[in-house]
């Protein structure tokens, strides 16, 4: 089961990921947290990233598409994978059809950008694996600590108010226009964002199991 994950940052695209990974089995790869991890290693492509990032903006389409072809080479994408932060543009979703990627689910979830600007302000991430937790919505047992590895939690720094509102911008000038793409293809399956992760995964269930 190959599985694309589309929505505005801050719609719970890594949460939903995360659920589904445990249930179906098979890996979520998200570009974005691949990308951090070079940033943080300081390589020559995580240099290049980060000016892009810190302003809100997108990383070339040829930088994000070589580390995603390279990661699902992987033997744990063999049975399918969940796609998290990509596609972001018309190309990105050309490029996997160029690497013959078949894909079988395209779920888009749909939160309003008002919602969002309260859940990314909250956000917090795990500076190891790169678990997401939310300061009021999705606590850790532990405050400042991953449940799943022991890192230490952080708050990202493009997650302040204007470079979030940048960052929606940019979601709708280049990434929405994927929405037609995908209906065009017959893939595209909407989804409205409850008021609960387990809301919105009952919903995301519907789709997958239907």
């Amino acid at each position: 089961m190959k599985i694309i994950l589309l929505g505005a940052p801050g719609a719970g695209k890594g949460t939903q990921a995360e659920k589904i990974s445990k249930k179906f089995g098979i890996p979520t790869i998200s570009t974005g947290f691949i990308i951090r991890n070079a940033i943080a290693n300081e390589t020559e492509v995580g240099k290049v990233a980060k000016g892009y990032i810190d302003k809100g903006q997108l990383v070339p389409d040829e930088v994000v598409t070589n580390i995603l072809m390279e990661r699902i080479s992987n033997e744990d994408c063999k049975d399918g994978f969940i796609l998290d932060g990509y596609p972001r543009t018309i190309a990105q979703g050309e490029s996997l059809d160029d690497n013959n990627i078949k894909i079988d689910y395209v779920i888009d979830l749909v939160v309003p950008d008002e919602v969002i600007l309260g859940r990314l302000t909250g956000r917090r991430e795990c500076s190891k694996c790169g678990r997401t937790y939310h300061i009021v919505d999705n606590k850790p047992s532990v405050e400042g600590i991953c449940d799943a590895c022991g890192g230490e939690l952080i708050c990202r720094k493009d997650d302040n108010p204007e470079t979030i509102k940048n960052r929606l911008e940019v979601y709708h000038s280049q990434t929405e226009p994927l929405e037609k793409f995908y209906t065009d293809k017959g893939l595209l399956c909407k989804v409205i964002g409850q008021d609960s992760v387990d809301g919105t995964y009952a919903e995301v269930l519907k789709v997958l199991e239907a």
